[in-house]
């Protein structure tokens, strides 16, 4: 059963743990963060390696950085084939990085390398969102920043903005949505907004989840597959770095139970999933529903014998490689067998 975590994250203490009772140290959750009994969060060092923007002479895509807003500190990172012609035309992806909603930024080197290689494959347009992190800043904050950001992408669109990249290459009638696990749900959640609140000049094509983020009421097979340490850790994750919501019917976290799910944006659908994947049957079920709402074209596969974000850690395998010609196929209207 839920229950509710009244956490607030502006009154989380961060920083010094010390204590004079020894049992108010004790761990409480630990996940991409460390909750003590006491209430304090200690945020665990780093998240990896990052990387500079720069020209990969191998190839050919080009990367630099972007601040978007000033007062919040979001920012993207902007990829493009540098010899790519100035004239409008190719595709855009707007992607979010996963990291439990609580890890990561644009320049992460795993995910920088990761939309480099779909960027070089596709040959399209990619910005990656750096928005603000959980438990310090608790969703609805990261669905708000990754929102600014696509509202600063859309003022491009009819020759607005300031970005050349953007202004000069770009189809905006071929926008999509990409990300994987807490950036997939992200990635959902701001399909779901783009539906209630379209942007003028931008029409959104689809969306692409890899291995999405998504809880239902009751524990599936897949989650049940795994040790109980991991389940909780899941299943607790959603409460902390969102303490206002409602539970396991909160659609932002299970889209399956949203009545509204019908006015997601956009007309086609990706799902990738990793046999492995302790989160696999609830994307399976968030597919299942989209398609009983009709009116989307729905595509998945899955990866066999992978685990969540595999494409991450082995970007060389064959899965991972055939994981980025499958993106690129749908993002490119391209017809790849799906299974």
């Amino acid at each position: 059963m839920f229950r509710p975590l009244f956490i607030s994250c502006l009154l989380i203490s961060f920083g010094g743990i010390a204590s004079s009772h020894p049992e108010e140290l004790e761990v409480f959750f630990q996940f991409f963060f460390k909750v003590y009994k006491n209430g304090t969060i200690e945020k665990l060092d780093g998240h990896g390696l990052d990387v500079p923007p720069s020209l990969d002479s191998e190839t050919g895509v080009q990367t630099k950085d972007i601040v978007i807003s000033p007062e919040t500190n979001v920012s993207a990172r902007l990829y493009a084939m540098k010899d790519a012609a100035s004239e409008g035309g190719v595709p855009l992806l707007l992607y979010f990085h996963g990291g439990g909603f609580s890890t990561g930024t644009a320049a992460y080197y795993a995910f920088h390398q990761f939309v480099s290689s779909v960027v070089a494959k596709g040959k399209v347009v990619a910005v990656s969102v750096s928005y603000r992190l959980a438990p310090e800043h608790c969703l609805p904050i990261g669905y708000d920043d990754s929102w600014a950001a696509i509202k600063w992408v859309a003022s491009h669109a009819g020759g607005g903005g300031t970005e050349p990249w953007l202004k000069e290459r770009v189809d905006f009638n071929s926008v999509y949505f990409l990300g994987e696990s807490a950036g997939a749900n992200i990635a959902h959640n701001m399909a779901m907004r783009f539906g209630s609140e379209k942007l003028d000049s931008v029409e959104l094509k689809g969306i692409v989840l890899i291995h999405p983020y998504f809880l239902l009421k009751e524990p599936t097979r897949s989650l049940l597959a795994v040790n109980e340490d991991m389940r909780n850790n899941i299943t607790k994750l959603w409460p902390y770095v969102c303490p206002t919501t409602s539970g396991p019917y909160d659609p932002r976290v299970n889209p399956v139970a949203d009545p509204d799910l019908k006015k997601l944006g956009g007309k086609r659908v990706l799902i990738c999933l990793a046999e492995q994947d302790p989160l696999m049957d609830a994307g399976k079920k968030y597919g299942q529903a989209l398609r009983r709402e009709g009116g989307k074209v729905v595509k998945k596969f899955v990866s066999k014998g992978k685990s969540h974000v595999f494409h991450l850690r082995e970007p060389n395998s064959t899965e991972a490689l055939d994981l980025i010609d499958r993106v690129v196929s749908f993002v490119n209207g391209k017809s790849k067998k799906t299974r």
